[in-house]
């Protein structure tokens, strides 16, 4: 640590906790309270209230991110034979869901500005037996979906929106995960909207699907030990919905926090001269045109990456690599048959790619230490 300054965190939960504290503790008691610890009235009110967050129809409250893409994908059929087209630069979980049903993930490049899907890619990876496409809105910001709905509609895909890191964001006057046939939320303890452990959410406008989620996330009980699916347990607990209800209120200040948090870096980048020139060192995310950006996380492109890692924690400052190796490299789906330099703007992301604390109660002042630190390595 650098002139004994406090060390600057990824994400800073303790800030975000103390201030809430009491409405936190009160819901939990209420749960507490009434015995209802599985789905329930907590989750019932919750789905309610991100459907309207979301200009959606229906929300059904899930386990987890995770299951919110495997439950979808059940959702709509998705089985052995068939293929979803998605993208390589993403959590794992994006592809896992699709090969844990038997089907086979194609992976299209990213564009490397916004490091989502380039639907200019889609229609080469369209085979006779691709089912959906799974786009990923990597950060906070939506992918191409104008673009990739066009495609989809042409050829009678289902769409799936990944949009676990994108809850709030917005495309076009639509709101992320409610412009596909599904979308999906993580409520991770570390998304802008996260709870005290593992829980998640499928948004859809189509009744027929909600009402397939809702079978299916429940082992296809209906009435109950009466079996119409093959479903699983993806139940959400009333715990986190609680917790998630209380916090929800405070999710639009926290998003204007983060999107001023990205203004002020790159002011100050800008101002110490690491970007806008052919030879910068230093790469800023790009918003689009078309919507906003929640900034769930914040990644540059830098050059020397671990060395630069390595000074900023001797400043006491944390980073953190989203994602190192991309999808179709991973060792488990080597079967695939993707090989290195197949798709190399996400492999070069994944190389080059540095995400900086953006969360809500991040200084002024630390966000001037960050930028300092990282001058200071290119001087």
């Amino acid at each position: 640590m650098i002139d004994n300054q406090p060390p600057i965190p990824m994400l800073d939960l303790k800030a975000q906790y103390a201030p809430i504290r009491a409405d936190v503790e009160a819901a939990i008691s209420r749960v507490m309270e009434s015995h209802q610890f599985i789905l329930g009235p907590e989750v019932e009110a919750l789905e309610a209230e991100i459907a309207r967050l979301s200009r959606c129809s229906f929300a059904i409250g899930v386990s987890s991110g995770t299951d919110a893409l495997l439950v979808s994908l059940m959702t709509l059929g998705i089985g052995p034979g068939d293929e979803v087209i998605t993208s390589p630069y993403s959590f794992f979980a994006t592809a896992g869901a699709v090969v844990r049903l038997g089907a086979k993930p194609v992976f299209v490049d990213i564009n490397p500005y916004t490091l989502n899907m380039d639907a200019s890619l889609l229609e080469s990876a369209v085979t006779p037996r691709t089912r959906a496409i799974l786009p990923v809105h990597l950060a906070g910001q939506v992918a191409d979906m104008d673009a990739i709905m066009q495609l989809a509609n042409q050829h009678g895909l289902a769409v799936v929106e990944d949009a676990c890191q994108a809850l709030g964001a917005d495309y076009g006057g639509r709101a992320a995960g409610a412009i596909g046939s599904l979308g999906c939320f993580s409520f991770f303890p570390s998304k802008n909207l996260g709870g005290a452990g593992d829980s998640g959410m499928v948004i859809t406008n189509d009744p027929a699907l909600a009402d397939r989620v809702a079978l299916l996330r429940n082992h296809g009980h209906r009435p109950k030990y009466y079996n119409l699916a093959v479903g699983g347990n993806f139940r959400m607990d009333a715990l986190q919905a609680a917790i998630l209800r209380a916090k929800l209120p405070h999710l639009e200040g926290w998003t204007t926090a983060r999107q001023r948090n990205a203004a002020l870096y790159r002011e100050y980048f800008s101002q110490a001269g690491l970007v806008n020139r052919e030879d910068a060192p230093v790469s800023l995310p790009r918003e689009t045109d078309q919507g906003t950006h929640i900034y769930h996380l914040y990644q540059l492109r830098v050059q020397s990456r671990t060395a630069l890692m390595n000074h900023l924690k001797s400043a006491g400052i944390s980073t953190e690599i989203y994602y190192p190796v991309p999808l179709h490299l991973q060792a488990c789906f080597a079967d695939l048959g993707y090989q290195p330099g197949d798709l190399p703007h996400a492999e070069r992301a994944a190389q080059e790619t540095l995400a900086l604390p953006i969360y809500p109660e991040l200084t002024q002042q630390q966000i001037v230490r960050v930028v300092g630190a990282v001058a200071e390595f290119y001087r």
